[in-house]
């Protein structure tokens, strides 16, 4: 359900359907479940533990609802008001918000049982400790996640993500323009010498004077003061992805690549994660199993997010756990597979011979898969994650990037260079270590936050 159609249920009914006349209508619209039947709880399927949906509480919050700022983050805040920690009241209250907002009555349940699950393996008892993870799963449950309060909270976390970057290139360009008033030789070579020390790279650097050079001409700019704005435009040109066709034949398979410490086992388990809070039945091979160790995180990950898991003993043969995997995993009507592989880089031969074998097997199983190829990269290795770009795109062919550790680098220039020099796509950026920390990549967003532009700007 999208976030229109959210602020419909809640501001005006369903499509075609007569507004509600009197206070009673209105309480009885936002309270009724679909069919009119009673509500089963996600722990007791009797009525009498909803007593939100008839009582003047539930009079009062709907009111409150309806009148609130249509945005996730102030609906929020109205139905957790008074409630400290995770029992009786916080379950009722955010099944109310669901049954207002229009989820599923079963989709409502498995929400709410689902994250009693989770607060449970976490630990977690004060609202304060998990508020931020259950407005983000919210967002992703209500299919909500592109509305302003999201947007702005993601703009946020990339500026933060990058101040450390930032720090250091948007006061340098400040410095740089502030010094030069016509463009000039003097003015270029500066502004390169900046770029290289962002760690764009040497080459990458070159291009990308070249490109605003370039641009400057086309758009007549004379003034080093405009060249903020000719950058801003071609960082975002930079990261615009190409369109492709989305459509699978289920289930997606997803494999996952990238050197062992960037990052690859947590984001295969948050974005397993995104899945499963979209109603996704997820699985997560590991077919890295030359480290036992990696076969025994990933199944911690693979428990904590709900998602089914295949694997065999440390050293068995990885293609085989694909293969075993993919039969699985059409057995049991799987939507998602992600497998995870080796991330050894001592010979480029073994390598590929290892991820060509793998996709073999899964194509014969399955036609068309892996249907995604994904390369995790750590921001915080600047220089060394271009060159592992391209030894994986040699080695097992790319689809798109996901770059890890964002929030701890002053290196974060090289999202740039790997996205200018290899032309892939950026689809995920990870600003830290919470299930939440993995957010959809917006190349403008990237591109403000770098430059030290607001959220609003």
């Amino acid at each position: 359900m999208g976030f229109f159609s959210a602020i419909k249920k809640i501001f005006g009914g369903a499509e075609g359907a007569a507004a509600p006349e009197t206070q009673a209508d209105i309480n009885a619209v936002a309270s009724a479940p679909e069919g009119g039947q009673a509500a089963p709880t996600p722990a007791d399927a009797s009525s009498a533990s909803h007593p939100l949906a008839a009582g003047p509480a539930g009079e009062a919050l709907t009111l409150r609802l309806r009148e609130a700022e249509p945005r996730l983050s102030v609906w929020l805040g109205i139905v957790l008001e008074d409630v400290d920690e995770a029992g009786d009241l916080l379950w009722q209250r955010l099944s109310f918000l669901l049954r207002a907002l229009d989820a599923p009555e079963a989709e409502a349940q498995n929400f709410v049982r689902d994250f009693q699950g989770w607060l449970a393996r976490m630990d977690y008892r004060q609202v304060e400790e998990f508020r931020s993870e259950l407005q983000y799963r919210l967002a992703l449950a209500l299919d909500m996640e592109d509305e302003e309060d999201e947007r702005n909270r993601l703009f946020l976390k990339i500026s933060q993500g990058l101040s450390r970057t930032r720090e250091q290139f948007a006061k340098g360009l400040d410095a740089l323009f502030a010094g030069h008033g016509e463009l000039n030789d003097a003015f270029w070579e500066e502004l390169e010498e900046l770029f290289i020390m962002a760690d764009l790279g040497y080459e990458p650097s070159i291009e990308l004077v070249e490109r605003l050079k370039e641009r400057a001409r086309k758009e007549k700019v004379t003034q080093s003061v405009k060249v903020r704005e000719l950058l801003m435009a071609e960082v975002e040109e930079i990261f615009r992805a190409p369109r492709r066709i989305a459509a699978v034949n289920p289930p997606e398979v997803v494999l996952m690549i990238g050197v062992n410490g960037v990052g690859k086992t947590t984001t295969i388990a948050k974005l397993a994660h995104r899945d499963r809070m979209q109603g996704k039945k997820v699985m997560i091979a590991a077919a890295d199993t030359f480290r036992a160790a990696a076969i025994e995180q990933l199944q911690v990950w693979a428990e904590r997010v709900g998602a089914l898991f295949h694997a065999r003993t440390a050293g068995s043969d990885p293609a085989a756990v694909a293969y075993e995997a993919m039969d699985r995993a059409l057995q049991e009507g799987v939507d998602v597979l992600y497998v995870d592989t080796a991330g050894r880089l001592q010979t480029k031969v073994n390598l590929m011979e290892e991820l060509s074998k793998i996709r073999q097997v899964l194509g014969k199983k399955h036609a068309g898969a892996p249907h995604r190829t994904i390369l995790v990269i750590d921001a915080t290795t600047g220089q060394n994650a271009l060159s592992q770009t391209k030894l994986f795109k040699e080695a097992a062919g790319i689809d798109e990037l996901i770059i890890t550790k964002l929030d701890g680098t002053a290196k974060g220039g090289v999202a740039i260079a790997v996205a200018m020099q290899h032309h892939l796509p950026i689809t995920y950026v990870g600003l830290g270590e919470k299930m939440e920390d993995l957010r959809p990549f917006s190349g403008a967003d990237y591109a403000r936050a770098l430059l030290g532009a607001r959220a609003d700007a």
